[in-house]
């Protein structure tokens, strides 16, 4: 069943997150952003929420199970579809790209929701997944509060090497890996790699089935 009971009680709540952290946020949008094709290919958010990443990396479609949240996206322009990542409401090789930002810890199935994205994906096009790495200091912090969280009492973090993994199995092919929010640095340090970065993105490409 999705996780979406805190999302549809408190929304304004989730918003107002990015507000109060706009470093972290523009870090997360930038990391993301250099991940992103170039101007012309079609991108899809799974999780889009109220569109805090979709709308300004200029993606159009967007998959939401709360209701609450797709309807703020849908006031800001993107066509949102109820469903669940598990079963996208997509044909086959339609997207250039699929945008997953911290969804990957309330999916039901891990595997299967990775496997549905590479279904609606071309031959060739690209998964892109942003997460909070489980044994980033950032990650640890989330894991203790865990309980306390609206958001995250449900949650399940994942290591690098644990995503890694899951897309590896699911067929995808590892392009690139980028890491920010880095102890030490500055705010807006975006580096390659994995390893020090609280949040990571990690960028597939659907292999050619032979």
């Amino acid at each position: 069943m999705a996780k979406i009971e805190p999302f549809e009680k408190y929304s304004d709540e989730y918003d107002k997150w990015f507000d109060n952290h706009m470093d972290f946020y523009a870090a997360e949008l930038e990391t993301i952003r250099r991940l992103i094709p170039p101007p012309g290919a079609e991108g899809m958010e799974v999780g889009v929420g109220s569109g805090k990443f979709a709308v300004p990396l200029g993606i159009k479609i967007g998959v939401d199970p709360s209701e609450r949240m797709a309807g703020k996206a849908r006031e800001q322009g993107i066509d949102v579809q109820f469903g669940i990542a598990e079963e996208l409401p997509f044909s086959d090789g339609r997207f250039d790209f699929v945008l997953m930002v911290t969804t990957i810890c309330f999916v039901d199935d891990v595997l299967k929701s990775l496997k549905e994205i590479s279904r609606v994906l071309k031959t060739g096009g690209f998964i892109i997944v942003g997460f909070v790495d489980r044994d980033s200091e950032l990650g640890k912090q989330y894991s203790e509060k865990k309980k306390s969280s609206r958001f995250y009492k449900d949650a399940t973090f994942f290591s690098t090497p644990e995503v890694l993994r899951y897309l590896k199995e699911s067929g995808f092919l590892i392009t690139k890996v980028l890491e920010t929010l880095i102890p030490g640095e500055a705010p807006k340090t975006v580096l390659e790699g994995f390893g020090r970065g609280g949040f990571v993105a990690v960028k597939g490409m659907k292999k050619e089935i032979r």
